[in-house]
């Protein structure tokens, strides 16, 4: 705590600390939606986006620490928040004027199944550095598929701020980016691939329950993984249950249930801006865990992050009011 504390105190690391009262300018501009869709409604579902990047910010940590098998990794971690899901599920039922869509659910659930396996393949395989960053190229595929599938063509100030968007995170991480595997450098692509997918499928149920496509990626990640149980057993220690409890319940499980309510109230492009918070938080936790202190250039790529998330923002809100 008092390496945590220290840190705090230096030039620079208290602008990644106060990063979440800093959002608040963010919930409040970010919107230009469909008129059927209240204002307090586009806040509340830009409130759960940002709580949903803070879970996921913690999701490179926890795979590094746990010595497991990838494989068994995503499997366990899904059978864990498929668990808190199906409780979700019962505790908020599904409105009764939810449409029933066969194809973006079993869209959706393949694409976030897809996401999820790669994502811990790639952090296995290379750097959480080169792993989040290339994941992070989701909202080129996200603005790309949701102008042909949803109809969702973007506008000037989302292209904007998808350029500054992948220059912060070049900046982010620029002393990280030898590959160290070709293979994992791959893999981290497709899964920002589908990563991009999974947001625009789940933006075509706003009508319907996204919460079950993502109830059903967790079910076909929870089969996928039975086979690495057998063959790579784990190791069942005490550290290594809490972490995978953490995981399931909070950094996946809760996580889902977050994007599936913000994503049917906000654009899929403004989603994946807005989720590009992600890596910007992913420092702090290795700080306040390991007490590896970002550089330089963590701190000027976290800024360009949240300062393409504000401009689009109030551009965004500018465009309203004059409308």
């Amino acid at each position: 705590m008092a390496g945590y504390e220290a840190a705090y105190t230096l030039p620079g690391y208290r602008f990644l600390f106060s990063m979440p009262y800093a959002l608040s300018p963010v919930l409040y501009y970010t919107y230009r939606m469909s008129s059927t869709i209240s204002k307090e409604q586009q806040l509340a579902g830009q409130g759960a986006l940002v709580l949903t990047a803070v879970l996921w910010s913690t999701s490179g940590l926890f795979i590094k620490l746990l010595d497991w098998h990838p494989g068994l990794i995503t499997g366990a971690r899904s059978v864990v928040s498929a668990a808190f899901l199906l409780i979700a599920r019962f505790i908020v039922p599904v409105p009764g004027n939810a449409k029933k869509e066969p194809f973006p659910l079993w869209a959706g659930a393949f694409a976030y199944a897809a996401t999820m396996l790669t994502f811990v393949f790639a952090n296995k395989l290379t750097t959480s550095a080169n792993a989040i960053l290339l994941q992070y190229s989701a909202p080129v595929w996200a603005a790309l598929l949701g102008w042909k599938l949803n109809r969702e063509k973007p506008h000037w100030e989302h292209w904007g701020a998808l350029v500054l968007v992948c220059i912060g995170l070049l900046v982010f991480f620029r002393n990280s980016l030898a590959s160290l595997s070709l293979l994992g450098d791959g893999i981290a692509v497709s899964s920002g691939l589908a990563f991009g997918a999974t947001t625009v499928f789940l933006r075509m149920m706003k009508d319907g329950n996204p919460r079950d496509a993502l109830l059903l990626a967790h079910v076909i990640c929870a089969v996928m993984g039975i086979p690495f149980f057998f063959l790579y057993p784990p190791t069942l220690s005490c550290a290594n249950l809490l972490r995978m409890a953490f995981m399931g319940f909070f950094q996946i499980g809760a996580a889902s249930a977050l994007f599936a309510f913000g994503i049917k109230r906000v654009p899929a492009v403004q989603a994946m801006i807005i989720c590009a918070i992600e890596p910007v938080l992913n420092p702090v936790w290795v700080l306040a865990v390991t007490g590896e202190k970002p550089v330089l250039s963590v701190i000027a790529g976290g800024g360009l992050i949240i300062a393409a998330v504000v401009f689009s923002s109030v551009i965004q809100s500018t465009l309203r009011r004059r409308n």
